[in-house]
């Protein structure tokens, strides 16, 4: 549904005041419309409703306003028919008279799926996802995968899996390469140093920010344990780097469309926007979480 403005009006009707209406034909919307908007006519030349007067404008955008509510009312009234017919009956999930809620352990699954739910959004202080009524059948198809991420990630769940791990060479390998990330260094080569102090994407760690190049080789034994997704086949030096905060991200320009390809088997290049993208809401993610810690405990108290 959308509107013109009266100046678009003025000229497009040679002077007379008004604005037009455009909305997806529904018989029932048209005679609401009519009912509503009597001097109304239909413009095969602009494919919408014109009302004439030098309010029309507003009144329309009103009368959408209603529209949109009513439609989303209905809507909410089918979702929750829909629960009742098929419910889902999970801890994890919590009704209102409103709208339902989800809650569960922190989970990049989880994560990833709600945001393929319509109309559902997080709340950062109480730590949910508030989903309407109108979303629930989009909900519901998601649902066995939430649910089975969910219980992936519960405490007791992630203590057992560690449990299991204990001693294995898997963990000994994860162990591994969580200390050699510590370390901050990376493969450059010396023939094709990044750009020091600007975001550049690792196939290996991401988007990060160069800060300084040694003279010190890489051995080769490390190179094919921690780095498998660069080329062995050439010699390297470290490179030091530290994690691009989101105003840095923020003023990255992206390369340009149909470079990305040349990229294959490249040690360093520039960001891609999508790449930029997902970096960047990371670093809001991660500022929202920090500030939130740095709260005095009453203030989370008063919330």
């Amino acid at each position: 549904m959308s509107t013109k403005s009266e100046d678009e009006q003025d000229i497009e009707r040679g002077g007379r005041p008004g604005a037009t209406a455009a909305f997806p034909y529904d018989r029932m919307t048209v005679e609401r419309f009519r009912k509503t908007f009597p001097r109304a006519r239909w413009s095969d030349d602009l494919k919408a409703w014109f009302v004439p007067g030098k309010t029309a404008e507003r009144r329309i955008d009103r009368w959408l306003e209603q529209e949109t509510a009513a439609s989303d009312a209905y809507a909410d009234l089918k979702g929750r028919d829909a629960y009742a017919f098929d419910p889902i009956i999970s801890k994890y999930l919590i009704l209102h008279d409103d709208r339902l809620e989800v809650r569960t352990p922190y989970s990049r699954t989880v994560v990833d799926k709600m945001r393929k739910v319509p109309f559902a959004s997080w709340d950062p202080d109480r730590r949910i996802w508030a989903v309407p009524y109108r979303s629930y059948e989009a909900l519901r198809g998601h649902w066995d995968h939430i649910e089975t991420a969910a219980r992936r990630n519960e405490p007791e769940e992630r203590k057992r899996r560690q449990a299991e791990r204990r001693g294995t060479e898997k963990e000994r390998a994860s162990r591994l390469r969580a200390g050699e990330r510590r370390r901050r260094r990376y493969p450059l080569a010396p023939d094709d140093p990044p750009p020091l102090g600007r975001p550049v994407m690792t196939p290996t760690y991401g988007i990060v920010i160069f800060t300084g190049i040694g003279g010190e080789l890489v051995e080769p034994e490390i190179l094919r344990s921690f780095y498998a997704d660069i080329p062995a086949d050439e010699q390297y030096v470290w490179g030091r780097w530290r994690t691009a905060t989101l105003e840095e991200l923020v003023r990255t320009w992206p390369s340009r469309p149909g470079t990305a390809q040349e990229t294959a088997g490249a040690v360093w290049w520039q960001p891609t926007i999508d790449q930029l993208r997902a970096a960047r809401k990371a670093a809001r993610s991660l500022e929202r979480r920090r500030h939130r810690a740095s709260q005095p405990l009453f203030h989370h108290l008063e919330a």
